[in-house]
């Protein structure tokens, strides 16, 4: 056994002894936008996949990004001037192939959030825009973002049907028709709405602001709500298509 301490071995340790592969964070953001489910896009400026649409995103800065959340969150604001409500990782994945300029590693996170408009103004990127997550996918984008776009979306759709992720897609207040209807967009089918309200009263996880929706409709206005602490954590005891 080495007698050699820990302190020792790490003074004496190089991490460039071993061949390291490169290493990024990608991040699938989504919003609503008339009904539709919408994914950010950004236009690549400098090879490889030149001129080729995207996930925004990039590599580790091991200086500055404390973990990879951190790294996530500060490529979003470099490329979009975003920082999400809400962030998760979905998984990583990483090959010789996947990257023409050698062994890679990818980190996929996907975000929530209201749509607004994104702008950019940095030199790596060129164009920043929202599109139909249906769109996106039918394009050929930048290394193996369609799958990664893919896998996000498969794993928003099974949070809308558990949980009240989905509300981080909605601005600061909201109606619960509203909420409904975005979790039926994601889903892609109807939900019962007595049953999504008896779900909501249950959970406790929003509050009432006091004020009423500017919507015209028969009857009175909507009430408005906004999201409490914590509600991202919270499950239904039964998924929504049950």
């Amino acid at each position: 056994m080495s007698q050699q301490t820990e302190q020792a071995y790490l003074a004496s340790y190089n991490i460039k002894d071993y061949d390291t592969c490169l290493t990024t964070v990608d991040s699938v953001l989504f919003t609503v936008l008339n009904g539709e489910l919408y994914t950010l896009l950004v236009r690549r400026a400098n090879h490889p996949y030149l001129a080729y649409w995207g996930l925004p995103g990039g590599f580790i800065d091991v200086q500055r990004d404390v973990d990879l959340t951190a790294c996530a969150n500060r490529h979003l604001a470099e490329k979009t001037g975003i920082i999400p409500p809400y962030l998760e990782q979905v998984c990583s994945t990483g090959s010789k192939t996947r990257d023409p300029r050698g062994w890679s590693t990818t980190v996929t996170y996907y975000a929530l959030m209201a749509h607004i408009q994104c702008t950019t103004d940095i030199d790596s990127v060129d164009d920043v825009q929202w599109l139909p997550a249906t769109q996106a996918l039918q394009m050929e984008l930048a290394f193996d973002h369609k799958q990664m776009i893919e896998q996000a979306l498969e794993r928003l759709k099974q949070k809308a049907l558990y949980s009240l992720v989905p509300v981080y897609a909605l601005p600061e207040t909201f109606t619960l028709s509203e909420l409904q209807q975005l979790h039926e967009v994601i889903l892609g089918k109807s939900i019962q709405s007595k049953s999504f309200r008896r779900r909501i009263e249950l959970a406790n996880v929003l509050e009432e602001t006091g004020e009423l929706s500017t919507q015209k409709g028969k009857g009175k206005r909507p009430a408005l709500y906004r999201v409490k602490t914590g509600a991202a954590d919270y499950r239904f005891m039964r998924n929504l298509e049950h």
